[in-house]
């Protein structure tokens, strides 16, 4: 239980340091910085959660869809410790998420409200220009976060972006393993599982 504690403790003050950057550096930093920052910081919260991390391929340059598979909340700064580029479609209720809201914000996220189609179409007008700009887009197409151990069905909505300015698509597979399982159920989001009570039992997981 200490070294949870610890872990979260750590956590929390990356957190803060990271709004800290967010508020006073980011406006003084070109994208590069910017990207630096977010990379350095996804890195530092998995370090600080006792999170290693391995990596296998390569992301592609230019514009690029990325769309992979949903697990947890920490998946997208799982996948910023590598590849920084990478803005996120995300459900607008993160918005409303305290502190996080302000570095999610900072990363270039645009956000959709799935529950209203209209909106969705303008998400994915967004999505095709910024592709076609030569920016990197990434998309969870579950639409929810899984255990890991099967994919969900796919919404192809979101895939109509990179069709419409044929920018090729790059697959991503998330992974979370421990001491003890091939795919670990710590990290698993589903249900009425709270950000606190994932938090807790990520900072709890072994190896």
């Amino acid at each position: 239980m200490w070294l949870a504690l610890a872990r979260l403790l750590r956590a929390v003050l990356h957190g803060v340091h990271g709004i800290a950057i967010v508020l006073w550096r980011f406006p003084r930093l070109d994208e590069a910085g910017r990207q630096a920052r977010i990379q350095w910081w996804s890195a530092g919260m998995l370090r600080c959660l006792g999170m290693g991390l391995e990596v296998q391929g390569q992301f592609r340059t230019g514009g690029t869809l990325i769309v992979a598979n949903h697990i947890s909340w920490i998946d997208i700064m799982a996948i910023h410790a590598v590849w920084p580029r990478a803005r996120f479609v995300s459900k607008a209720d993160v918005q409303e998420w305290p502190l996080v809201n302000r570095l999610v914000d900072c990363a270039g996220t645009l956000y959709v409200r799935r529950e209203q189609r209209r909106d969705a179409m303008r998400v994915m007008h967004e999505m095709a220009q910024a592709l076609k700009d030569g920016h990197c887009v990434a998309v969870f197409p579950e639409g929810t976060t899984g255990n890991g151990r099967a994919l969900l069905p796919f919404h192809a909505n979101l895939l109509q972006s990179a069709i419409a300015v044929e920018a090729p698509v790059q697959p991503v597979a998330l992974r979370y393993r421990d001491r003890d399982h091939a795919i670990s159920p710590a990290v698993e989001f589903l249900g009425e599982t709270t950000l606190t009570q994932s938090l807790w039992r990520i900072a709890c997981g072994r190896g």
